[in-house]
């Protein structure tokens, strides 16, 4: 079974190319949608322990969360603590109920791919990236967003430049639906023909 990791800063347009390759019948594990499982269930308890206050009714209050360990490095690092090895494990659970299942190739979405060494576990990068102007315009056009959200967002990540360097295939989402579509089946086309390489 061939592992594509997918990566791409915010607003690059990563959650569009997931679904494309979705749409072409390749299981996809979602890290940020096995975040949100888990800030409704097995982490809410071990949170809680943690960051008394932060939950309520059986849930994550995320903002309340937020404003906990926003600007704090230690309480990240004791959040991430909690957090990453239940992803991992929903990871891990994915790729064994895949590779019995026979899937040819997964994709394994996760936004800090580069950044927490996620690349090693991996056969094949696919980093989506987008002109600068058009991934600022997509960013400020979400709710609850400001300039001086997106400039602390885009510090905490490595540079789309940096990512396109150590990608092995890159899905340019600047020019619309069909074009990232195309890319997405060139790119599978060309995985056929590969060996994994862990």
């Amino acid at each position: 079974m061939f592992i594509l990791g997918l990566t791409g800063s915010i607003g690059m347009g990563k959650t569009t190319t997931a679904r494309l390759f979705a749409e072409e019948g390749v299981p996809v594990h979602d890290a940020d949608a096995a975040v949100h499982r888990l800030y409704e269930g097995e982490a809410v308890a071990l949170i809680e322990r943690e960051f008394p206050g932060t939950t309520s009714e059986g849930k994550v209050d995320r903002a309340k969360l937020g404003a906990r360990v926003v600007g704090d490095p230690q309480a990240l690092k004791r959040l991430e603590a909690i957090v990453h090895p239940l992803v991992r494990r929903s990871e891990t659970n994915f790729l064994d109920d895949t590779r019995r299942r026979g899937a040819p190739v997964v994709v394994l979405d996760i936004p800090l791919l580069f950044e927490t060494g996620g690349d090693a576990r991996v056969d094949a990068v696919v980093v989506v990236t987008a002109p600068a102007e058009v991934q600022r315009a997509r960013v400020l056009a979400r709710p609850d967003m400001t300039a001086e959200k997106f400039e602390a967002l885009l510090a905490k990540q490595m540079p789309d430049a940096e990512k396109r360097r150590r990608a092995d295939f890159i899905v340019d989402s600047g020019h619309g639906l069909e074009p990232a579509r195309a890319q997405v089946r060139d790119i599978l086309a060309r995985v056929a023909t590969m060996a994994p390489r862990r």
